[in-house]
């Protein structure tokens, strides 16, 4: 777990109080921005369903999902509160689900892309004081963090939702029955580390293209 990694090294304060305070900035500012894209995707495809339930906002309180964000801070994956959608509402439901499931991670990645060209751009004309390289790198490091796991193709996450467009609506419906069931698995893999390291390896490899893009200094990848 990244909070207890942090703990277990060389104990250093501010590196703690840089990271809690990057986990926090995505839990109240991109994490709303997350649920606001499918709740904006799914009113723009006709359904309107966030929108009647307070979700077409970007107001934090409306997505924080407690768990979720403890679970940011401890492993850098978590949650907000789903947005609910019903596909019966769109002109072609499997479509308009994947469109609207995917737009959150993609928006996690838009985000992350910013922090880093943000970052480059200032670079450019100063040097900044490591707090503050830390704390963007890690806001955007944990942005790409939940692209990643969101995209894991079980339900409840995203991915699920888009891998589901390409299946039968019995399988869908067959598949929703296990949904709790399939988010205690993950919680127990993410705290176990299990699933943590393979996502962990993804996100990197992600987050290193992104910075490759913009040619960030290899030593801020």
């Amino acid at each position: 777990m990244v909070l207890l990694s942090i703990l277990l090294s060389d104990f250093n304060i501010t590196a703690l109080i840089t990271y809690l305070l990057s986990a926090v900035f995505v839990v109240f500012f991109t994490m709303p921005i997350h649920e606001f894209a499918h709740a904006l995707t799914a009113h723009l495809l006709g359904d309107n369903t966030a929108k009647y339930q307070g979700r077409l906002t970007l107001n934090p309180l409306a997505h924080i999902d407690p768990l979720g964000a403890v679970m940011i801070a401890l492993v850098g994956f978590g949650w907000a509160k789903p947005v609910q959608v019903n596909l019966n509402n769109f002109k072609k439901p499997k479509l308009g689900m994947a469109i609207t499931a995917a737009a959150g991670p993609i928006t996690n990645l838009i985000c992350a892309f910013l922090l880093i060209v943000i970052l480059k751009v200032i670079l450019m004309f100063t040097d900044l004081n490591i707090i503050i390289v830390e704390f963007i790198m890690i806001a955007a490091y944990i942005n790409v963090s939940l692209a990643v796991f969101n995209l894991i193709p079980v339900p409840p996450l995203d991915g699920s939702k888009i891998l589901n467009a390409c299946l039968p609506f019995r399988w869908y419906y067959k598949i929703l029955q296990y949904e709790g069931y399939v988010r205690i698995a993950l919680l127990i893999l993410l705290a176990t580390n299990i699933l943590s390291r393979p996502l962990s390896w993804l996100s990197t490899t992600v987050f290193n293209g992104l910075g490759s893009l913009v040619n960030l200094p290899y030593h801020f990848i």
